[in-house]
């Protein structure tokens, strides 16, 4: 017998005893209650005085039982009825072989004559113990497996101490290096992991050692869960999967004696890899701040333990994923531990093409789809963001009647992810429409008159459900990493150009242009407080990004004064900007007022007619 039999039966014993003590315990008080439920007190009399007693007329009752008399005393006439039983007296005498009981009985005028007979002693014990013990049994059974499995057990009562890992094995993953794309340098760091688990004597030769851990760094949906799945697939070996939340729970200590199971699991079954998303539940730096958890501190110390206790040889290996590596313990991070940091970013032009590709296999798609073309609208999507707008663009298919998934059900299901579904019921009024559409045409045209921009796709005034009335859709022609400060200003200029067609043509300002100048704000203070791209300021880092994997909050470095003087130097570009937007869309009305007319008629312009509408009238227009 394996020991984890071994531990699973002494775990069930001990549950069936624990079950059996607490269901004595129950049928116990349940007797005595039902017994001081059921019985009165009653008096001891002799016979002489039972005899007197009916010569009175003060019996009301006599019970005849197989040892004794059970006498109940009559009341007054007078006494209320329904507080008979609470009122009456009883009386209990030995049993004497009397022929005449039954005739005194009947001339004493008792109004209830009953003769009780004792049941056997088996009946009596099923009645009193085995019943009640069965059904206390089952009950509280019940209840107890209920209450374990909220509070975290999966092996029944007193069992919420278990790990709750759920194992796959490599059939049931379904998951190799090939149906991870994008992700080139991360299978790189983990291919070695697996090669190891599959020929160790080839390192220990030479005294490599096994990685303990390695921790899977990046933002959400860039595929760290899969990229776990896919190493335990390849290397073919057991998959403790589970997350770092499932470690804490309101008892102080369940944590660390889930961690110590999980543990004592794995090098049951090595090799095998343990899988713990979200690691930073439990990982968080610890400090002696008021209100520290100490629940998740024990766990973590446990968990550091038992990674320094087991052996790397036996072929254990420790996947951590998150997207807070910053609020992670140091002493988690340290070698021994987790020695390889993996970072899983979101993938670059070529892997987001891989990963359309891969989850377009089992897609139906037309000859005229282009997934580069796709892969250069959706920079810097992530692999799940992919995944839907390939999911999206299917259901358009099927929702239109088609066979096949085309390019434009593509290109509409990337409008969705940035900007909802069209929301057809809105009307707006005539009004609306005209400032909405000379708003974006605005847009379009910076783009169109600068030289560091990239080219309009799409111009439409039909309504988004994100709250977008219009939008204007840019297309790059490559993937750029960098950005120099003319192109970061052209891109300041291009954002404020909707704002500034409103007060050309309309000479007023309305709320429409609010994202248009959060962006254009957010770039500017960047070039003045992280890219070191002013002049005031020179290359000092006035701030830094937090949490750069989810929200990327900027965090000020500096005193107030020089904050202040940031906020002076970020009005200075938007204003310079603002102005540069208005000289161009003055000297460039009629092409304006001619886009802004034919957007009116359509709702909807490709880029495509936007430059054949523009080079209409390109004699007019001066390049800036």
């Amino acid at each position: 017998m394996s020991s984890e039999n071994k531990n699973s039966n002494q775990s069930d014993m001990k549950t069936l005893i624990s079950f059996m003590i607490m269901a004595v315990i129950f049928t116990s008080i349940f007797n005595i209650f039902v017994s001081s439920m059921t019985m009165r007190k009653a008096t001891e009399i002799t016979y002489t005085q039972f005899l007197t007693m009916l010569e009175k007329k003060q019996v009301d009752m006599v019970e005849i039982q197989a040892d004794r008399l059970l006498i109940t005393e009559k009341v007054p006439d007078e006494a209320n009825v329904t507080g008979y039983y609470n009122m009456a007296k009883q009386y209990y005498t030995g049993l004497v072989n009397d022929p005449e009981l039954t005739n005194r009985i009947i001339k004493a005028g008792a109004t209830q004559y009953r003769e009780v007979q004792n049941n056997s002693p088996i009946v009596s014990f099923l009645a009193s113990w085995a019943l009640p013990f069965l059904l206390i049994y089952v009950v509280s059974g019940l209840i107890l497996r209920s209450v374990s499995k909220k509070m975290g057990g999966v092996g029944g009562p007193m069992s919420f101490g278990k790990n709750t890992a759920k194992i796959y094995a490599q059939k049931e993953t379904g998951v190799t290096f090939a149906d991870v794309a994008g992700q080139e340098e991360a299978k790189e760091s983990l291919r070695e992991i697996v090669d190891f688990l599959h020929q160790p004597q080839k390192y220990t030769e030479i005294g490599a050692k096994l990685p303990k851990g390695a921790l899977l760094v990046g933002p959400p949906g860039t595929g760290k869960t899969l990229l776990a799945k896919a190493v335990a697939g390849e290397a073919n070996v057991p998959f403790y999967s589970l997350s770092g939340s499932d470690f804490v729970e309101m008892f102080v200590g369940v944590g660390a004696s889930r961690v110590r199971d999980l543990f004592k699991q794995a090098l049951e079954n090595a090799p095998c890899i343990v899988f713990i998303d979200e690691i930073d539940a439990i990982g968080k730096s610890r400090d002696n701040q008021m209100g520290s958890n100490d629940e998740r501190e024990q766990t973590l110390n446990q968990l550091l333990s038992e990674m320094d206790g087991f052996d790397a040889s036996k072929g254990v290996v420790i996947l951590g994923a998150t997207n807070r590596p910053e609020v992670l313990d140091k002493a988690l991070l340290r070698p021994g531990r987790f020695d390889r940091r993996v970072i899983v970013d979101k993938p670059d032009l070529k892997g987001r093409e891989d990963i359309l590709k891969v989850h377009s296999k089992e897609v139906k798609l037309n000859h005229d789809v282009d997934l580069h073309q796709i892969a250069l609208g959706t920079s810097g999507a992530a692999g799940a963001d992919l995944a839907n707008i390939v999911n999206e663009a299917a259901l358009r298919a099927v929702r239109f009647g088609k066979k096949k998934v085309e390019q434009c059900d593509l290109m509409e299901a990337v409008e969705i992810i940035i900007a909802g579904q069209e929301k057809k019921d809105r009307i707006m009024t005539e009004s609306e429409r005209k400032i909405v559409a000379y708003h974006e045409v605005g847009h379009a045209l910076a783009t169109a008159l600068q030289k560091n921009t990239q080219p309009v796709q799409k111009i439409t005034i039909v309504p988004r459900t994100m709250g977008a009335l219009g939008y204007t859709m840019q297309m790059p022609e490559e993937e750029k990493y960098l950005m120099n400060k003319e192109e970061i200003l052209d891109q300041i200029t291009t954002y404020l150009a909707g704002r500034a067609a409103e007060e050309v043509i309309f000479h007023m300002v309305t709320t429409g242009a609010s994202n248009d100048i959060e962006k254009a704000t957010e770039l500017a203070r960047n070039m003045v407080a992280q890219y070191g791209m002013s002049e005031r300021f020179d290359m000092v880092g006035l701030e830094s990004v937090q949490n750069k994997y989810l929200d990327g909050r900027n965090v000020r470095q500096c005193a107030e004064t020089t904050s202040a003087e940031i906020d002076e130097e970020v009005l200075r570009i938007i204003k310079e900007c603002h102005k540069k937007a208005i000289s161009l869309l003055e000297n460039n009305q009629p092409a304006l007022h001619k886009i802004a007319t034919f957007l009116l008629e359509k709702e909807t312009i490709t880029g495509q007619e936007f430059m054949e509408l523009l080079k209409q009238r390109e004699e007019n227009f001066e390049k800036y």
